[in-house]
């Protein structure tokens, strides 16, 4: 029995979707029954989440009693904050079970999880030490950056003395955490995230778009590919919402915008930035099985992040889906995408060049999914869990 623990966020994104993924991987290839406990940001209240950030979780009794009802070995966690912390991997302790910490962000030292800020990447927070972060807000409201800030440091090294094993999902993750000063000593492991399914061929020579499937936020590098796809002449789908998903949508209407968005105070002191019109259609959000649809039509994926991703999950579905990718070269984008179809963060007469090269190339596609089918492929990614889970008896 595994007993699964996620916090969910307030805006669900591609770690839920990780979440799920592994629970399903864990049922249906390691043949584990599984429980999943989750706590959501989204009903905690600020309040009740700032008292949970700083007493290091609420309620640990509750998964204690689960650990001895399930009679779980293993106690798989996800995000903590704010209402499990590390209270709850003492409690799954102290009744019998191993944990594993997953750390699909940076969020073991960053408040915000992401390493951006100011509109660039950041490694100001160093260990326990997030005063860095508090001073710049980069939670938004001061009082919230105080609470997460010192939740952190409070925390930080109590929360990690309850881990049996940590999981990361790149080599980039690994070094970058430890840059940070992550107290991971050497209980750490690279698991890729798992891809559920994996085309038999590429479709992209016959695609009629591009295709951007994210989280409209300053860190996503969106406006970007509308530069880019501008120039390129290539017509764009846009899956996803966000905090800046008003301004883009006025940018392709034509009217001349600041993108400012939440935590990007520096972009505001930066020229209002030329208005894009052109081909681009919105979808919002979507369910999985429409973005899967749209996948089989797109004769390209543009994952033009500015900030460093622990995996790149939307560019490992497209490869699976046997759509060419062109990406920015950051983070651990480079640990799935070709060197061919990487360029810098930011630029878009760069980006607009290689969309023109990888635009509808089923080569290309057919080369990602043997990447894919290596590194992401289920029977692949439920080893490396299986292992872990044996060693964390």
């Amino acid at each position: 029995m595994i007993l699964v623990l996620h916090n969910r966020y307030r805006t669900t994104g591609g770690e839920e979707r990780a979440v799920d993924d592994l629970t399903w991987l864990a049922r249906e290839h390691l043949s584990e029954d599984v429980e999943v406990i989750e706590r959501d940001s989204a009903t905690l209240g600020r309040a009740r989440a700032a008292v949970a950030m700083l007493r290091g979780g609420v309620r640990p009794e509750d998964v204690a009693a689960a650990v001895r009802r399930t009679g779980a070995r293993v106690v798989h966690a996800h995000n903590l904050n704010p209402a499990f912390g590390w209270r709850a991997l003492a409690a799954a302790h102290e009744a019998g079970a191993r944990t594993i910490l997953h750390l699909h962000n940076y969020r073991l030292v960053c408040a915000v999880g992401t390493c951006f800020t100011r509109g660039e990447d950041c490694t100001r927070c160093h260990g326990p030490n997030t005063a860095p972060g508090v001073a710049l807000s980069c939670r938004g409201p001061w009082a919230e950056a105080a609470v997460y800030g010192a939740g952190l440091a409070l925390h930080q090294r109590r929360l990690a003395a309850q881990v049996d094993r940590f999981v990361v999902p790149s080599v980039f993750a690994l070094e970058r955490l430890r840059q940070l000063g992550a107290p991971l000593g050497g209980r750490a492991t690279v698991i890729p995230h798992v891809v559920r399914s994996v085309a038999e061929e590429s479709r992209a020579a016959q695609g009629t778009y591009a295709l951007i499937a994210t989280r409209l936020a300053p860190e996503k590098g969106v406006a970007t590919a509308l530069d880019a796809c501008a120039a390129a002449g290539v017509h764009l789908v846009i899956c996803g919402d966000g905090p800046l998903s008003g301004e883009l949508r006025a940018r392709v209407a034509g009217r001349d915008v600041r993108l400012t968005g939440r935590a990007t105070l520096a972009e505001r002191d930066e020229p209002r930035a030329r208005a894009v019109g052109g081909d681009v259609r919105f979808t919002g959000r979507i369910t999985p099985a429409e973005l899967d649809e749209l996948r089989r039509g797109a004769a390209l994926a543009i994952v033009p992040s500015r900030s460093a991703e622990t995996f790149g999950l939307a560019a490992a579905e497209a490869m699976a889906a046997g759509v060419p990718v062109v990406a920015s070269r950051i983070g651990a984008l480079p640990e799935l995408v070709a060197p061919e179809g990487l360029v810098a963060a930011g630029d878009p007469a760069a980006l607009a060049a290689a969309i023109t090269r990888r635009y509808g190339d089923a080569s290309e596609g057919r080369r990602g999914l043997e990447h894919i089918r290596e590194r992401c492929a289920p029977a692949v990614v439920a080893q490396r869990l299986s292992a872990v889970y044996d060693d964390a008896r």
